[in-house]
């Protein structure tokens, strides 16, 4: 069954990729879900004559706080998927973060990272993404102003036919196995241990960039105002990590 939100069927890449994430995500280690604010669970909305419709999943898993899947669309063209697991910071572990863009015309944009929460990603997952076999993709994106938050590794590119996308399915699934795997790895540090409250800052100041996109603040504010934006922003998207005790 294909995709959709609001009736409306979905791209098949967007559909692919959510079907590929939720998958890899049942195989996380003491998954269950996190409850949904009925505000942001299924959104619609009004911008320039069209419907904005926004579906979010949120769940949680051993060694990660939140993991948070949104799928967006604009009217019949502009789709997105936008895909966050942040960790918790008494572990060692990277952000994971996947989005794609696409509309009419096709995907403009995809993009997949592991990305360190401080100076560097820990070796557990470092030494397997260097080894990992990357698919030619032809059209390599330049990164935004913003994004000195990503990682050596991060994949941003237009994927120019069928082949390509299935590549880019693929990848994002090896690097949540590699996730997976590094979180099976890894034993938690204490709450006031020195490293937890370095990787505590290093998830604000990612929040912070991150939130540095002034085009998806544009976008909400005109679809729902920007006292709404703020708060989806804050409390959805970009949530900072809960005060360490």
């Amino acid at each position: 069954m294909s995709e959709s939100t609001n009736g409306l069927e979905l791209h098949p890449l967007v559909t692919s990729l959510a079907e590929q994430i939720r998958t890899c995500r049942t195989a996380l280690p003491d998954l269950s879900p996190l409850a949904v604010d009925p505000a942001f669970e299924e959104i619609s909305g009004m911008l320039d004559g069209e419907t904005l419709f926004i579906r979010n999943e949120l769940h949680q898993c051993l060694g990660l706080r939140k993991l948070h899947l949104e799928i967006a669309r604009l009217g019949m063209g502009l789709q997105i998927l936008h895909c966050v697991f942040f960790p918790d910071p008494r572990f060692d572990l990277p952000v994971f973060g996947a989005d794609i863009v696409a509309s009419k015309a096709g995907i403009s944009a995809a993009i997949v990272d592991l990305s360190p929460v401080c100076n560097a990603l820990p070796e557990a997952v470092s030494q397997p993404l260097s080894a990992l076999q990357l698919p030619p993709f032809q059209q390599v994106r330049d990164l935004p102003a913003w994004g000195t938050i990503f990682s050596p590794y991060v994949k941003f590119i237009r994927p120019v036919d069928q082949q390509e996308e299935t590549w880019f399915v693929d990848l994002v699934a090896d690097y949540l196995n590699i996730l997976r795997q590094a979180i099976l790895a890894t034993a938690p540090d204490a709450l006031d241990s020195l490293p937890t409250i370095d990787r505590h800052q290093g998830q604000l100041s990612y929040c912070r960039q991150q939130k540095r996109n002034d085009k998806t603040r544009r976008v909400l504010e005109k679809a729902f105002g920007s006292a709404w934006a703020d708060r989806y922003i804050e409390d959805m998207l970009f949530d900072d990590p809960p005060p360490l005790l």
